[in-house]
Formats: C-alpha cells, sequence, structure tokens
C-alpha cells in the first residue's frame, strides 16, 4: 500500500494548479491573446545583467570545478556574502555559519518544520495565507491553526493570541504577503514578537517564528520591509531570489538561523539533518556560485508597480473592491458572491482566469497576479465590467 497522506496530496489539485491546467487548454483553444490569465506569480520582467554575466564568465572556467559537489550546506563563500548582505541592510549579527542553502523557499520551509516539530505540534498561519504550508508542516507531523486576519490585513492579535496554546511550535508570517500584497507594519512585527516572548515563558518551551521572505525586496512606497529578526530571537529566515531576480526556475534560496535563537547550535545541527533527510542537500552549484557575485542586485520592480496602479485604478472604477497591494505581484479583491470558487468558475465565462481564496485559508476573496504583459491589463478590463454587470443586473 502507498501512504495515504501522499496519495490525498498528490491527487489533491489545489486552486492554482487548477486554474493554471484550464489556462494551458483555453490559450490551446482560443489563442492565449484571448485569455485573460492572472493565476501565476511567475516574473515577468528580466533578471538583473548582472546575472547572465555572472553565468557566460563561470561556465569559461573549469567544468568540473562548476559542476561539481559542494558542502551540503552550501559553500562556504557563498553564506558569507548572503550574511553580509543582510546585516548590511538589517544589522542582524549573522554569520555565514548559520545559512543553509536550499532549492527555493518552498524547501527552506519544509527544513525548518521538519527541524524543529515534534508529533501533534501545532503551526500557527494567518491567514491568508500560501498552500504548501498545510502540507510542509501536516509532512513534517505538525497541525496548523488557521488564524483569521484584521479588516486590513495585519494580523489580528486577538485571534493570534486565542489561537496560541501549549502545543504551539512555531509561528508562519509571510510579508510581503501571498496573496494579499500586505506588508506587516514594523509595530506590527514588534507586537506579535512581544506575544511570543510572553507565550514562550508561560509554557517554558521555544516558540519559533519562521518567516516566508521571497518578495522582501519587492515592496512599494517604502524603503525596505521591516524585518521580524530584528525584533524576535528564535526566528527562522526563509528565502528565495526567485522574486528579486526573476529566476524562479533556477530553484536556489537559503534558510538563516538568528544568532540570538535559544540553542542555536542544536537547532542549526537540527536544520543540517532536516535537510539531509528530506534529500535537500547540496543546492545547484552554478547558481550558488552566481549569487555569490550578484547578491543585493534585483529585477527593475517599476514595472510591476506600474501593473499594480492601473490594474487596482481600472478595477476600483469598475466597482470592485480592492486590497491595497504595497509588496509582492498580487491583488486581492473581494469575489461579488460568498463562494469565491464559485465566482472564479463564473469569470471564466469572460476568460479571466482568477484565483479564489479559498486555498489561502480564507474565503470571499479572489487573487491575481499582474506580474503580465500590461497590454493584458488593459484587455481584460471589458471582461470585468461584463463579470460586473452579471451580479448587478
Amino acid at each position: 500500500m502507498l501512504p495515504e497522506q501522499m496519495l490525498a496530496w498528490g491527487y489533491t489539485r489545489n486552486c492554482i494548479r487548477e486554474v493554471m491546467e484550464y489556462g494551458t487548454i483555453r490559450k490551446q483553444e482560443i489563442g492565449a491573446e484571448n485569455v485573460y490569465d492572472y493565476s501565476i506569480g511567475n516574473p515577468s520582467i528580466p533578471a538583473p545583467d548582472c546575472v547572465n554575466e555572472a553565468i557566460a564568465d563561470l561556465i569559461k572556467g573549469d567544468s568540473v570545478a562548476l559542476h561539481g559537489y559542494t558542502t551540503a550546506a552550501g559553500l562556504p563563500s557563498v553564506r558569507d556574502a548572503i550574511a553580509k548582505n543582510l546585516n548590511d541592510t538589517y544589522d542582524l549579527g549573522l554569520t555565514g555559519d548559520l545559512f543553509y542553502i536550499t532549492c527555493g523557499c518552498a524547501s527552506s520551509i519544509a527544513i525548518a518544520l521538519r527541524a524543529v516539530l515534534f508529533p501533534g505540534d501545532e503551526v500557527l498561519v494567518n491567514a491568508p495565507f500560501f498552500p504548501e504550508y498545510r502540507v510542509f508542516t501536516e509532512a513534517s507531523r505538525g497541525v496548523v491553526r488557521v488564524v483569521p486576519p484584521r479588516d486590513d490585513f495585519q494580523i489580528d492579535f486577538d485571534a493570534l493570541k486565542a489561537a496560541l496554546g501549549p502545543k504551539t511550535k512555531a509561528v508562519i508570517i509571510n510579508s510581503p504577503n501571498n496573496p494579499s500584497g500586505m506588508v506587516y507594519s514594523e509595530e506590527t512585527l514588534k507586537e506579535l514578537a512581544a506575544i511570543l516572548r510572553e507565550h514562550e515563558k508561560a509554557i517554558g518551551e521555544t516558540v519559533y517564528l519562521i518567516t516566508d521572505e521571497p518578495y522582501r525586496e519587492l515592496v512599494y512606497d517604502m524603503d525596505k520591509t521591516p524585518n521580524a529578526m530584528c525584533y524576535y530571537d528564535d526566528t527562522f529566515i526563509c528565502y528565495s531570489f526567485s522574486k528579486c531576480m526573476s529566476i524562479p526556475g533556477e530553484r536556489i534560496g537559503y534558510l538563516a538561523v538568528s544568532p540570538r535563537m535559544h540553542d542555536k547550535t542544536a537547532v542549526y545541527a537540527a536544520v543540517l539533518g532536516a535537510g539531509r533527510a528530506l534529500g535537500y542537500i547540496n543546492p545547484p552549484s552554478l547558481f550558488q556560485r552566481v549569487i555569490e557575485r550578484t547578491v543585493g542586485a534585483h529585477s527593475d520592480f517599476s514595472q510591476y508597480k506600474i501593473n499594480r496602479d492601473i490594474l487596482t485604478a481600472g478595477l476600483r472604477k469598475i466597482g470592485y473592491e480592492c486590497v491595497d497591494p504595497r509588496g509582492a505581484f498580487y491583488l486581492f479583491a473581494k469575489a461579488l458572491e460568498p463562494d469565491a470558487k464559485a465566482f472564479c468558475e463564473h469569470a471564466k465565462k469572460y476568460e479571466l482566469l482568477l484565483v479564489p481564496s479559498n486555498d489561502f485559508g480564507m474565503t470571499g476573496y479572489f487573487r491575481m497576479a499582474y506580474c503580465v504583459n500590461r497590454d493584458m491589463i488593459a484587455k481584460s478590463m471589458p471582461a470585468f465590467q461584463k463579470l460586473w454587470d452579471d451580479y448587478h443586473k
């Protein structure tokens, strides 16, 4: 017999996958230019020039060394370069020996959870949240508890306090947020840290904060994203270069352990063990070296800001209620009926491919990825108008 849980995860198609697969079929049937696909957060702007330049230079060297194994945790020089970049930005006091280079952010989160969870431990996730948090947690024998957000999509601290309990082992946050585009304020992170410190004292156990940060640099109308590790000692940073450098297919990121974490040496050893157990060893050696040369560079995000402003203004002019996206490249808007999945199914009538909020831990909203061709945004507005008219006859 195959493991029942693995079969369930394999057979279950989440909303994002369903919309993507439907979109692929429709584009083949009627042409991609006739489908308004807002389903997937795939960067639509080029990688910085320095990325391609680094690749071109590196492949001139010793091919055997370039493509050979590195240490399981990643090249020490790469970890040192990333630590320096983070310290220059946030003054965190990190050192390279607290980093584990990973195949993107997903593996970072999976490793962090596997490293610290015992069977039955609870992980709090703040809605709306990336659906794979549930899979990663359950695969590590943990239990997910969902915390609903405030109306402004900052953390609802009363709901968070109510969810905290003796079995709470970790809290996952994602800022800038997928799917809402919300960025947690410095005040929010300070309050979260104070609550978690108080709970640690009350239960006499460490509660880990896992920060999912693939959109960290992708913010608008602010200098930088506040970082939770500045305020809470027991923090893991999980990061991917996918979005800031427009290289999602290269699968390169990292996990960082706070230098002030309780038992940081033992925790880092557990990270090494979890990475080994999950098979996440020796991430792509070529792109480790690319990152060493280019860390701190990013794509031209101004194009996303223009898309955001055009899309938000267009939808609001029609009458849609939109969350103000301050980061990432997603717009979260209210569906025109309580059942978000039914609304997104209806939107397909006009070739609008939207993702319902059901998979993100709440209902009543839909997500749009605006990392798309700008002409498509303009062309899709009449379709959104027709969809609106269907609900307001």
